[in-house]
């Protein structure tokens, strides 16, 4: 990712900062400003965040970067804004290989099932965006933070059902912190059969977890 490309509000020399007036929140406008944040999520997702910009994010939504400065505050407000899509949408595929059959999944199985969802060509510009956040934590820490914030419900809501706050929230954090690397390996280090022997690593210890007796 070259980060000038994303470290810019916009190429067209607009402020990050819209001057324009904002759409006022009539149903009309708020179906137009849903109706444009879902086709630039939609390049997104396909095309990732290299080279995002305001005027590309006009082209994949058919429309001027001044029509999404009326409906966005900035470059930055909509990337942010399709990226929490993007997380919505993972975060339905979890819960949803959390209840798959009849039976509700062991913490191991859980992980086991949202793997493959994890490493997905389409999540891929997420793990770019946790990259952005690192990279200008000035200006796009919500980027990190709001991840934290979308997944942690969904991790404790697959824990025993029997466990503590306290325990669900340790659990939860041990998990999405261990995804977390483990997603940054796979990205980066080419080393399928590490990242594969590590995540087998945590399951077994959530095996372990959720077979011990409550403290």
């Amino acid at each position: 990712m070259e980060a000038a490309d994303v470290n810019t509000p916009a190429d067209d020399g607009s402020p990050g900062r819209a001057g324009y007036r904002r759409s006022a929140g009539s149903p009309r406008g708020e179906a137009r400003r849903r109706e444009l944040l879902a086709l630039v999520t939609e390049d997104l997702a396909v095309n990732g965040l290299v080279d995002f910009s305001l005027r590309r994010a006009a082209r994949a939504a058919g429309t001027t970067h001044k029509v999404l400065l009326y409906h966005f505050d900035g470059a930055d407000d909509l990337l942010t804004q399709a990226i929490v899509q993007l997380r919505e949408r993972r975060i339905a595929k979890a819960l949803a290989a959390a209840t798959e059959g009849h039976d509700r999944r062991t913490l191991a199985d859980w992980v086991r099932a949202v793997w493959p969802i994890l490493v997905g060509e389409e999540a891929r510009v997420l793990d770019q965006a946790i990259g952005l956040a690192m990279y200008d934590p000035d200006r796009h820490a919500a980027l990190g933070r709001e991840a934290s914030q979308q997944y942690l419900p969904t991790l404790l809501s697959v824990c025993p059902r029997h466990w503590s706050d306290r325990r669900k929230l340790e659990v939860a954090e041990m998990v999405l912190a261990t995804l977390r690397g483990f997603l940054v390996d796979a990205r980066t280090s080419g080393d399928a059969e590490g990242v594969a022997a590590g995540f087998e690593a945590l399951a077994r210890s959530l095996e372990r977890e959720e077979a011990a007796e409550e403290a």
